[in-house]
């Protein structure tokens, strides 16, 4: 027997990503203007706080705000299997089919998301050529992931008990039943993690001249994560009986072996004993042969109980509660440039370097490594757009968002598994009906550098996707409109096989991963 084996079944907890839309880490729906039509890298607007931030400073002098609220709901559906091989000629077992509550070989777990109220402000001060702006929103991650079942991650791990159980030596077996005809095993497990960055922008704008403005800014942004699970009750199926395996091994097994080592050292100290009486002979020579012997197993023994010790902490109930913390600066560049019926905008978010804070309350399954900071950047995001005015009614656009998810640190270097960098394809439409109301619609195209997947686990993961949103703007007094507006993200199934070891055999590991997303949004413009 040895300590490996037993060693995977001290799983991690993590959970990243964002529920909403955009790169890895950040959300670009801050304003229900974007849900109803995504294209509004230069759109002239309130919203453009965050969107084209040089474009505000087109708008009219005044005070201008931007009120919104967002109901956000999204699912993480993962299905894992894992097959074992059993001899050389390629045959092989599916040691999910164990579980006693479930016996598919390829389990589905399921994770759900929901913010029910997020809010974000976003406003400008205009004057003349300036434009002064402030924005507050959730910038990055959001809501909380429920797993009430676990992950096929840890499942992976459990599930080879049983095969590990009926393949102990023999002469542990015939001290205390480990192995079982009806091989089974079950446990408990939860896992929900939490990620929020707040982010307060601030800035300015300057309108050079009719056709050309400019765009200076920061945000600072605030990270808060939290994440709480267990595995506990881990059992299998002992000599046809159901046993909570650390209890089991604590009471008998330690115990048995440790009776049978001891009665066994007796009969052979008196055997030594005989022996050290007794003259040259063939006979003795035999029986220190088999005192040798008898040494030689007793000591396997003893290392056998010493590593049971170590195997009941590996199958004890284990939590995590860790909450982490940190702050960052994002410096923001931008310009917007009228050109008749064409107007165009580019904005640049640098990179925002983030060391997060780790705090323990519990941690049984090292899940910070140690370590009292954790690297948590924020990509640095280029955007690019147009739009056309068709007809003064009529405006078409069109955007691309680049982000340099290779570039932002992550921790144990998670960002080098990536392919390349985060591309989004942005398009919609508005139309004005009449002169107060307003409908749109848009569509946006998500295309992560996944590569071969090893970026990716059940723990935290993304796939490429395309969002569909529209909606309507209304309005509702003099200096007021109301935006309503609804989108849904159709996420790719992204397939992942990866081929490891477990008890010194082969093992394949597959995994299926996608999501869904939807959001709805109710916005109030208000000019002063």
């Amino acid at each position: 027997m040895s300590k490996r084996k037993l060693t995977l079944l001290a799983a991690s907890f993590a959970v990243s990503g964002s529920v909403f839309a955009g790169g890895l880490l950040t959300n670009t729906n801050q304003n229900i203007a974007f849900n109803r039509n995504f294209a509004r890298e230069a759109t002239i607007g309130i919203d453009g706080v965050y969107s084209n931030p040089a474009g505000v400073a087109f708008m009219n002098n005044g005070l201008h705000l931007s009120f919104n609220v967002q109901n956000a709901y999204q699912t993480r559906v993962i299905k894992s299997g894992l097959k074992v091989a059993t001899d050389e000629r390629n045959r092989f077992i599916t040691p999910f089919i164990f579980n006693e509550r479930n016996q598919d070989a390829v389990k589905t777990y399921e994770g759900k998301a929901s913010v029910p109220i997020l809010p974000s402000f976003q406003a400008a001060y205009n004057k003349d050529k300036w434009s002064f702006q402030f924005g507050f929103a959730l910038v990055g991650g959001g809501g909380k992931a429920t797993f009430n079942d676990g992950l096929g991650s840890f499942e992976r791990q459990i599930s080879m008990i049983p095969l590990l159980l009926n393949s102990l030596p023999q002469e542990l077996n015939s001290i205390i039943p480990l192995s079982s005809k009806k091989p089974s095993y079950s446990y408990d497990s939860y896992m929900s993690g939490r990620q929020y960055i707040f982010g307060a922008q601030f800035g300015a704008a300057y309108k050079v001249n009719n056709n050309v403005s400019v765009y200076g800014g920061l945000r600072v942004n605030y990270v808060y994560n939290k994440y709480e699970g267990y595995i506990k009750n881990i059992s299998a199926n002992v000599n046809d009986e159901k046993v909570v395996l650390s209890k089991y091994i604590a009471d008998k097994a330690v115990p048995a072996v440790k009776n049978y080592i001891g009665n066994a050292q007796q009969k052979l100290n008196g055997l030594k004993e005989n022996i050290d009486k007794m003259q040259d002979s063939p006979q003795k020579t035999a029986l220190e042969t088999q005192w040798k012997q008898g040494q030689a197993g007793l000591l396997q023994l003893a290392n056998a109980g010493k590593a049971f010790s170590q195997y009941q902490k590996l199958v004890a109930d284990k939590e995590v509660n860790v909450s982490q913390t940190g702050w960052g600066i994002t410096p923001i560049i931008g310009v917007d440039v009228k050109y008749g019926k064409w107007n165009f905008a580019s904005k640049l978010e640098l990179n925002t370097h983030l060391n997060i804070e780790n705090k323990i309350e519990k941690d049984d399954v090292n899940f910070t490594n140690g370590e009292k900071n954790t690297p948590h950047d924020i990509p640095g995001l280029l955007t690019l757009g147009t739009q056309y005015e068709i007809t003064p009614q009529i405006r078409v656009m069109a955007g691309w968002h680049h982000y340099f998810d290779k570039s932002a640190r992550m921790a144990n270097d998670k960002q080098k598994k990536l392919s390349h960098n985060t591309n989004e394809y942005l398009a919609g439409a508005e139309w004005d009906i009449t002169k107060d109301i307003t409908i749109s619609a848009g569509g946006q195209c998500t295309r992560y550098g996944l590569g071969n997947g090893s970026y990716l686990s059940d723990l935290s993961f993304v796939t490429s996707s395309y969002s569909v949103g529209f909606g309507a703007k209304f309005k509702v007094a003099k200096n007021m409109n109301l935006n309503v507006a609804y989108f849904w993200t159709n996420y790719e199934t992204f397939k992942k096989t990866e081929e490891t070891t477990l008890l010194n055999k082969p093992v394949l590991n597959t995994d299926e991963f996608t999501r869904t997303n939807k959001v709805f949004g109710v916005g109030l413009d208000i000019s002063l």
